[in-house]
C-alpha cells in the first residue's frame, strides 16, 4: 500500500486507489487528502471473494478486510476528523470499509460497484457507521452489456434508500457512462460530503 498526503484546509479525505492525484489536488487545492494506491483492486477492494465479471479478467479476492486493517492502522497518525472515498471498486470499498469502522464521519461511493453479488443484502444488515453518505452515478452506467453490471442503478437507489433510514445521504446522477469524467466526479463528491457536514 502506498500513500501520498497532500496538504489543505478541509477535514482529511481518503482517496483509495486514486492514480492521479496530483491533477485531483490541482484541482482541490484546498482539500487535504491522503491518496491509497498500491495494491491489486480485484483482491484488495472486493469485500468476498466472487467470480470475474469479464471474460479476460480476474475472480474477486475478497481481501477487502485485510486491506482495511492496514489502512486504519496507517490511519492512527492521523487525528481529526476524516472521510473515504472511491471511485469504481474503491467505491464499493469505501462504503464497505464504512460498515466496518466508525473512524470516518463521511463516505462516497462515486460510480461504486455495487452491482457487488450479494452486497445490497449486506448492507441491509450491516449499517454504515458514518453520518454522511454520498453516492453517484452516470446516467449511461447501467446500459452494460454484462447482467450483473447493468444493475447497478437500480442497486445503487435501494442502498442509497436503506442507509437513508439512518444516515445524511445524497444520490447524484452525473452524465455519461462509467469512464466519463471521473475526476469531476470524484471533485463534485467531495464537496457534496463537504456540503453536507454543513447542515
Amino acid at each position: 500500500m502506498i500513500i501520498r498526503e497532500f496538504d489543505g484546509n478541509s477535514p482529511l479525505f481518503v482517496l483509495v486507489g486514486e492514480h492521479e492525484p496530483e491533477a485531483f489536488h490541482n484541482a482541490l487545492p484546498d482539500i487535504r487528502m491522503l491518496a491509497v494506491s498500491g495494491f491489486d483492486w480485484n483482491e484488495k477492494l472486493s469485500p468476498w471473494p466472487a467470480p470475474r465479471v469479464f471474460r479476460n479478467g480476474d475472480d474477486f479476492g475478497g481481501k477487502a478486510d485485510e486491506l482495511i486493517e492496514e489502512l486504519l492502522e496507517a490511519l492512527k497518525q492521523y487525528p481529526g476528523r476524516k472521510y473515504i472515498a472511491g471511485y469504481s471498486l474503491a467505491g464499493l470499498f469505501a462504503l464497505y470499509t464504512a460498515t466496518k469502522t466508525d473512524q470516518f464521519e463521511g463516505c462516497a461511493s462515486v460510480s461504486g460497484s455495487l452491482w457487488y453479488p450479494n452486497f445490497e443484502d449486506y448492507i441491509q444488515t450491516h449499517p454504515v457507521r458514518c453520518r454522511s453518505v454520498y453516492l453517484s452515478l452516470g446516467d449511461l452506467e447501467k446500459n452494460s452489456r454484462n447482467p450483473l453490471m447493468k444493475t447497478v442503478e437500480e442497486k445503487t437507489e435501494r442502498i442509497g434508500n436503506i442507509i437513508a433510514q439512518y444516515a445524511d445521504t445524497m444520490f447524484e446522477m452525473n452524465p455519461g457512462n462509467h469512464f466519463n469524467e471521473p475526476e469531476k466526479r470524484m471533485a463534485k463528491a467531495v464537496r457534496g460530503l463537504l456540503q453536507m457536514q454543513q447542515k
